[in-house]
């Protein structure tokens, strides 16, 4: 079903917005009143809740909408009913219609579509949080057109500072605490709807990559692209969910899994410039079987020091996590500060050291096999469990503003890997820094 229209003015936006929080507070009652009569529960109202605020991010698309797709991704850290939402906006969101998308071709290029293209689908060929791609062609070559929604980039800012209050609310933080890594994701999205922006970063990873096996890029056309719209050449072949649907043989699924840790490393440790986007839909997996990388929207840099720090962390290894070193190192990625107390020092010690421990792994083994769902399940009750853990409350959040597209990356990376079941190398890359 596609939509009519959107909101674009900041008061139209502002307030689909407070409508959503006007409806998660009658929720709110409905549950206290169902309380007193002993009726409802939680879960109920978590649902009720989810359902609201999702309907309101995906009618506005661009920043509520891509952060609904973030929290998706942080299956340990929000409610089922959050990420069974919120995970509709990786790739079941309505397409705009027709009429508004030669709006948008027209106002780009002075031209409508079929006055550009040979051909060009009017239904999207897929749907996202920022825009949508059509189809079209010029002669024999075929292209996708990634057309931004209408408001997104003018609104963005206020759009994110009305859904902050939402946001820190399900995350159980105070606002204050998560100042800097709000600030994070405003300049990270501010750059995902700068579409010049994405064709520079593009070319940067299409050069820094084009040596990696098994990885296919398209070809941009510049002349086609604008601020709003962008132009690529169309990659033939199915989506990372359609071809796994397909059951593909272990060891073709071993070779795309190979690719795609192959292309996150030399991401991290040759480029220092990583694509923090690796949700199914951004990956295409072509008839030779190749892995293709259609979308350079959300990139990041990573700087020296972070980057000097993290690759310390893993030189370390399995080091004691009181010793010097990595009590030193904590304190410099931020996750350790001057002012914790002994007990709270002790208490974020004994989590990262848990956590570190379980999520390092496939980094101290030759091999990995990402198959098996007992160790992501561990990940999951692992989090879940320091979420409910009362000794947690009264901490601040923690850990340098870095590491929420560094550890999204990771995370989506090891969850692309177990919907593949792949079985891959893993540990050479801790070998080759202690070398």
């Amino acid at each position: 079903m596609s939509q009519e229209k959107i909101a674009v003015s900041k008061l139209g936006r502002a307030g689909k917005l407070v409508n959503a929080g006007a409806k998660v507070g009658a929720n709110y009652m409905k549950h206290y009143t169902n309380q007193l009569l002993n009726k409802g529960s939680k879960d109920t109202l978590e649902e009720d809740n989810a359902k609201d605020i999702y309907k309101a991010f995906s009618e506005l698309k661009g920043g509520p909408l891509k952060v609904a797709q973030m929290l998706s991704m942080g299956d340990q850290i929000l409610p089922k009913a959050y990420v069974q939402q919120f995970s509709k906006a990786q790739n079941q969101v309505d397409p705009l219609s027709y009429p508004l998308v030669q709006k948008i071709i027209r106002k780009s290029f002075g031209k409508k579509p079929g006055e550009i293209f040979d051909d060009f689908s009017r239904d999207a060929a897929n749907a996202a949080s920022i825009g949508q791609v059509h189809k079209g062609k010029i002669g024999e070559t075929e292209y996708a057109i990634k057309i931004q929604y209408p408001g997104v980039a003018d609104s963005l800012q206020s759009d994110l500072r009305l859904i902050a209050p939402i946001a820190t609310r399900m995350l159980g933080f105070k606002k204050q605490d998560l100042a800097q890594y709000l600030e994070e994701v405003e300049q990270k999205l501010l750059e995902e709807t700068n579409y010049n922006k994405e064709l520079e970063n593009s070319n940067r990873i299409i050069v820094g990559c084009k040596n990696i096996e098994g990885i296919f890029f398209p070809e941009f056309n510049e002349s086609l692209s604008s601020d709003r719209v962008i132009t690529m050449t169309w990659i033939h072949g199915d989506s990372l969910n359609d071809w796994i649907a397909k059951n593909p043989s272990q060891e073709l699924k071993n070779k795309i899994g190979q690719s795609l840790w192959d292309f996150y490393q030399h991401q991290i440790h040759v480029l220092k410039f990583i694509h923090a986007d690796p949700h199914p839909g951004n990956f295409i997996v072509t008839p030779d079987n190749n892995l293709g990388v259609i979308d350079f929207g959300c990139m990041k840099e990573i700087p020296e020091d972070f980057y000097h720090s993290y690759t310390k962390l893993l030189m370390l290894g399995e080091a004691d996590i009181k010793s010097k070193e990595f009590t030193s190192t904590l304190t410099e990625l931020e996750m350790l500060s001057d002012k914790d107390t002994a007990e709270d020092k002790d208490l974020i010690l004994g989590i990262f050291g848990q956590m570190f421990e379980l999520v390092g792994k496939p980094f101290f083994s030759e091999h990995f096999d990402f198959s098996d769902d007992s160790y992501f399940e561990s990940i999951f009750e692992q989090g879940e469990s320091f979420t409910k853990d009362s000794n947690l409350r009264g901490l601040s959040a923690r850990g340098s503003r870095h590491f929420i597209y560094f550890n999204r990356t990771y995370f989506g990376l090891y969850q692309l890997l177990n919907k593949l079941g792949a079985h891959i190398k893993t540990g050479g890359v801790v070998l080759e820094l202690r070398d």
